[in-house]
């Protein structure tokens, strides 16, 4: 019998790659899920000591995260799902108390719920990866509009910055109002106060765009038209494959 999606929520989520620091103690993650939402590095650990003396934690603050916990917890914090910071606290409880690892132990209802948040991060980070389309403006710069149902530009950038590294980029998140700018040397995290007319719309307008900007994306259209094979096409399984939420910013879909 052929195990379906039904048996892989029951088992769990286990990620090919998890790309986080191996190291990391339980302070040190309370402080880069403080930086990740920008806040100053002494307030941060003044508000870590306060929140470890309340729990009683202070004791075991220097114990060590597993390199899969640390990662299911990153990638699970960034879903920005409502009462995820409470699911992580008893994860990370339930982590301290036991001696041995608990990221397998999917009978635990936190754990289980935990590893199909980490799942569905995981995948919408890989749909961004994928269905990404740049617009190259007149300064060079090659500008990407997306609108990801979680946070995960942050869990996007070790791949950009490989697979784009020689060219300057912005990748902005119409939902969340921000981005990430490499300038050939680092990427910065970038907000507007004033928003231009692409940052509302996604789309570069005329006199933005490189000269031949309109020419590449019509040769691309003609492209995706003509790969296709008529007697082959089948919307429901197109639909499936490249979910209709992303066809928005994408080229070949407008």
């Amino acid at each position: 019998q052929t195990l379906g999606e039904q048996y892989r929520d029951l088992f769990g989520y286990l990620p090919q790659d998890f790309g986080f620091h191996q190291e990391f103690t339980i302070k040190d993650y309370l402080a880069y899920v403080a930086a990740l939402k920008g806040l100053p590095k002494r307030q941060s650990w003044r508000k870590i000591h306060e929140l470890l003396e309340r729990l009683s934690l202070l004791d075991v603050c220097n114990k060590k995260i597993s390199k899969l916990s640390l990662s299911g917890l990153t990638v699970s914090w960034l879903s920005e799902l409502p009462e995820i910071d409470m699911l992580l606290f008893r994860y990370i409880r339930k982590a301290i108390d036991y001696s041995k690892s608990i990221e397998m132990n999917f009978g635990d209802p936190d754990v289980l719920q935990m590893s199909k948040i980490w799942k569905k991060v995981s995948n919408e980070r890989l749909r961004i990866m994928q269905f990404l389309r740049f617009q190259k403006a007149v300064d060079g710069t090659y500008f990407s509009a997306v609108e990801p149902i979680y946070n995960v530009l942050p869990l996007v950038l070790p791949y950009l910055n490989d697979r784009f590294g020689d060219q300057k980029w912005l990748i902005y998140d119409m939902r969340r109002e921000y981005g990430y700018y490499y300038d050939l040397k680092e990427t910065i995290e970038v907000r507007f106060e004033q928003k231009e007319a692409h940052l509302l719309s996604g789309f570069l307008s005329e006199e933005l765009m490189d000269e031949n900007e309109k020419l590449f994306q019509q040769m691309w259209k003609e492209y995706f038209k003509t790969i296709a094979i008529k007697e082959r096409i089948n919307p429901k399984l197109h639909r499936q494959h490249l979910p209709v939420r992303f066809w928005k910013y994408m080229t070949e879909k407008q």
